[in-house]
């Protein structure tokens, strides 16, 4: 079984490659999930606007890219966009669909914590004379952040965990890179090494994600 799914040898050889994968992913990572975040943001902002020709087409934006698989939706952007004309690399079109996918379901995780926030809190700081702007950043979206950490973290989670999308357009990230070792090595070791490397980069996140649950639903007691 070590031979096989664990070979030493073949770990010591690929190591490089999966490291250099692993590096990929995390920058990934860290240009996907804030493009998401500020993505989400923005569409919870636009939800408080409460007139029809804003409320309808947001509803029909989140709804359309919350519908839409992710990986069709990455397909379409490396293989449909050079039809119009438009020729972006892997890297790119993994950073937009993911702006476009996650962006949706962080505003709704968003909006739905600013409106746990009470109303008269937004009156108390717009009578000290705050603008609703000013009332919006320093009261409500601190409690609405708050409120809804789990859910950010957990999509978060799921963010980091799609980025492996990438290697269906060739991104060098870790999932690409292994199976590109597996494909000289004929072994499997690389994909069960990439394995481990998600585990181990993924877990911290995943026991401070049950952490601030348990203390959610002590709160609530």
């Amino acid at each position: 079984m070590i031979e096989t799914f664990l070979n030493p040898e073949i770990i010591a050889a690929i190591w490089p490659i999966v490291l250099a994968g692993l590096w990929n992913t995390v920058l990934l990572s860290l240009i996907v999930v804030p493009l998401g975040l500020l993505g989400g943001l923005m569409l919870a902002l636009l939800a408080t606007i409460h007139h029809p020709l804003v409320r309808w087409p947001l509803m029909a934006w989140v709804d359309f890219f919350r519908a839409f698989p992710p990986l069709v939706l990455l397909v379409l952007l490396f293989a449909g966009l050079p039809f119009a004309g438009l020729e972006l690399g892997g890297f790119a079109c993994v950073a937009i669909a993911f702006f476009l996918n996650t962006g949706a379901y962080y505003g709704e995780i968003l909006r739905a914590g600013i409106e746990s926030v009470p109303t008269g809190q937004v009156e108390a700081g717009r009578s000290t004379g705050l603008s609703r702007l000013q009332a919006m950043t320093h009261i409500v979206l601190p409690q609405a952040v708050r409120n809804v950490l789990p859910d950010l973290l957990s999509n978060t989670l799921e963010v980091v965990k799609l980025t492996s999308l990438g290697s269906v357009v060739a991104v060098p990230e870790l999932l690409f890179q292994a199976r590109q070792a597996q494909s000289v090595t004929y072994s499997p070791t690389p994909i069960v090494l990439a394995a481990i490397v998600y585990f181990l980069l993924l877990w911290p996140l995943v026991r401070l994600l049950s952490r601030l649950e348990n203390r959610a639903l002590a709160g609530r007691r």
